[in-house]
């Protein structure tokens, strides 16, 4: 298994990230572009190069959390599936081998009853969009072997799982599964995952604290932390210690090293 951390707010720079990665015993930054420093304008594929070259880790990416791919705007959806793409041309020259993502909602109705999500109501044109997203990252990818992961967010709407289906019958589709998001929902994503296992290859491992406080350090919360990591060695997936702050993370990398 190899095991990362990802870009924390009190961390500005990628030497700051590849540092702190290198003194809990990392080997690896998932470079997270909701960030400004981390849009694919801005990032310099040479200078990223030279950092992992100099700290010896590796990258992975998560991709922008607003990411509507299946917009009914048709600009606007192009301009996220291009982007993307711009994405996996950096990702090959600085061979990352996983680009996150999360299967987003979008925006829905509320009426007196019920939510009703556009999505869903609109099913045939958001599965278009997403196939063509599909097909447009499965063109950029190549025989690369980057994975596109889809990640578990706050539980997998019904409307969502056929089109998450046809997304990994490409071979550069993958999931990520967070189980500290899966915790958080009664485990309602768990089945989900493991019905599609073979198809696992990222994973977001943090505590859970109180049923819903979740990205706290490992082993400060009630989540059986054993369970996954046996999980992920068993698949052969990459792990994010995926908490939010500079004492989580190396406390949950003390924890992974007396227990692992």
């Amino acid at each position: 298994m190899r095991f990362g951390m990802p870009t924390l707010i009190e961390t500005n720079t990628i030497e700051e990230c590849a540092a702190l990665c290198v003194e809990a015993g990392l080997s690896f930054v998932e470079m997270n572009m909701n960030l400004p420093q981390y849009q694919v304008q801005t990032m310099d594929a040479a200078h990223l190069k030279a950092v992992a070259g100099a700290y010896g880790i590796g990258y992975t990416i998560h991709l922008d959390e607003n990411m509507n791919v299946a917009d009914f705007n048709p600009d606007v959806a192009a301009a996220y599936r291009n982007s993307v793409v711009q994405t996996i041309e950096l990702a090959k020259r600085l061979e990352i081998p996983v680009l996150n993502m999360h299967l987003i909602y979008g925006v829905y109705f509320t009426l007196p009853d019920r939510k009703v999500y556009l999505f869903e109501q609109y099913r045939e044109d958001y599965r278009d969009n997403m196939l063509r997203f599909r097909d447009a990252c499965q063109q950029a990818i190549g025989g690369s072997g980057i994975r596109v992961c889809v990640e578990n967010w706050h539980g997998y709407r019904p409307w969502q799982l056929g089109i998450l289906d046809e997304m990994l019958e490409s071979p550069a589709f993958g999931l990520t599964y967070d189980v500290g998001h899966n915790h958080c929902i009664g485990g309602a994503d768990e089945p989900h995952i493991f019905a599609r296992l073979s198809k696992l290859h990222h994973m977001h491992l943090h505590d859970v604290r109180d049923g819903t406080r979740d990205h706290q350090a490992l082993g400060t919360g009630e989540l059986d932390i054993h369970k996954y990591l046996e999980l992920a060695k068993e698949r052969d997936c990459s792990v994010v210690v995926e908490t939010k702050t500079i004492e989580g993370l190396k406390e949950s990398a003390r924890w992974l090293h007396r227990n692992l």
